[in-house]
């Protein structure tokens, strides 16, 4: 048992123990607030479609965009120790350009939603690598580099479409944003599993996970070591925007329309939250995905809750934030090298405890 807990504790608390603890104290508070919270039925949808609900349903399923956008940002962070704040308008423009494509056909059959979905996606990635030259090559902060186009995105969205917010009918695109007929789970839910399943694949057959991470804890090693860090840093971009298209279409999809103003609003922040809360560390290095994912579901989970509890809209970014903070400083490297000193003092008096005993 004292084994245990040294290989336990011997790296402080686990990436993943704050959004564990987290999600678990969020799923005792609702359940002694309301025992039926996480309670979920069989319902049938406007298209006449079975399909399940409840709150919980409904918290994997909104916080699909944003898990997916997490697991882009994870990459971006832990290789430019940085973040990109653009995340949001990239994805009003990869909406855009997925609607104006699908306009563009005659009919809407899948042929011409894939075809709008790879112009979308193609978009997104170039903006990507643009972001990822300003910080690679031309070493400018992810942060100030994004801001660009973050201040400027929505724009171009709005001029992709001529300032319309055209919207769109169709069966394949429900589909998308909600349920595929016979399938009771949501799509998005779905489309987040098949994502970090990619990623999963990706990390597993490649060395992008190892290569990421060596750039991120010393860039001037890797280089030493033959990495072209530039590279990677740009590549980090370019999943990104992959990241970025999918959501933005999710996003889209769901209302079978293209709003460029209000599409994945103010989803940069939450996107960030979602990669601290996950235990991954801001300034760059090593990252778990799985842990940004949990991250996305902690704030999805604290927003549905504060609805359920009747908080006012105005109210409940000033109550997510303050949960929030805690979250994040108790999953700072202070807290976590205190926590860790504590429990290596206990297991050593134990083991002091345990001598003088056997001695006696």
């Amino acid at each position: 048992m004292k084994t245990n807990s040294k290989k336990l504790f011997a790296g402080g608390l686990g990436q993943l123990t704050i959004p564990l603890i987290a999600i678990a104290l969020l799923v005792i508070f609702n359940l002694i607030r309301d025992p039926s919270f996480f309670s979920i039925n069989l319902s049938q949808n406007n298209d006449g479609n079975i399909v399940l609900a409840g709150n919980l349903i409904s918290i994997i399923n909104g916080a699909s965009e944003l898990a997916i956008l997490a697991m882009g940002m994870t990459l971006v962070t832990a290789a430019c120790g940085g973040q990109d704040i653009s995340v949001g308008a990239a994805a009003a423009i990869a909406g855009d350009v997925f609607i104006k494509v699908i306009k563009a056909g005659s009919v809407i059959n899948a042929g011409i939603v894939i075809l709008a979905f790879l112009s979308a996606c193609l978009v997104a990635m170039i903006f990507g690598a643009f972001n990822g030259i300003l910080v690679a090559v031309f070493r400018i902060q992810p942060m100030i580099a994004t801001l660009i186009l973050y201040t400027c995105g929505r724009s171009i969205a709005y001029w992709i479409n001529g300032g319309a917010t055209p919207n769109v009918k169709s069966s394949i695109l429900s589909g998308i944003g909600s349920f595929i007929p016979g399938i009771p789970i949501p799509t998005p839910v779905l489309i987040v599993a098949l994502m970090a399943i990619i990623f999963k694949l990706l990390f597993r057959f490649t060395s992008l996970e190892l290569l990421t991470q060596s750039v991120g804890i010393n860039e001037s090693a890797a280089k030493l070591n033959g990495i072209n860090t530039t590279f990677i840093k740009i590549l980090s971009f370019v999943i990104l925007g992959v990241c970025v298209c999918v959501a933005g279409i999710i996003g889209t999809s769901r209302l079978g329309l293209i709003n460029h103003e209000t599409l994945l609003l103010d989803v940069e922040m939450d996107a960030i939250l979602a990669v601290a809360i996950g235990g991954n560390s801001l300034g760059g290095g090593k990252f778990k995905i799985s842990g940004s994912i949990i991250g996305a579901y902690v704030i999805q989970m604290l927003t549905t809750t504060l609805y359920a509890m009747k908080v006012s809209s105005t109210d409940v970014k000033a109550y997510k934030a303050i949960v929030i903070i805690l979250l994040v400083v108790i999953g700072s490297p202070v807290v976590k090298k205190k926590f860790d000193k504590l429990v290596r003092q206990r297991i050593s008096l134990k083991k002091n405890d345990s001598k003088g005993a056997a001695q006696a």
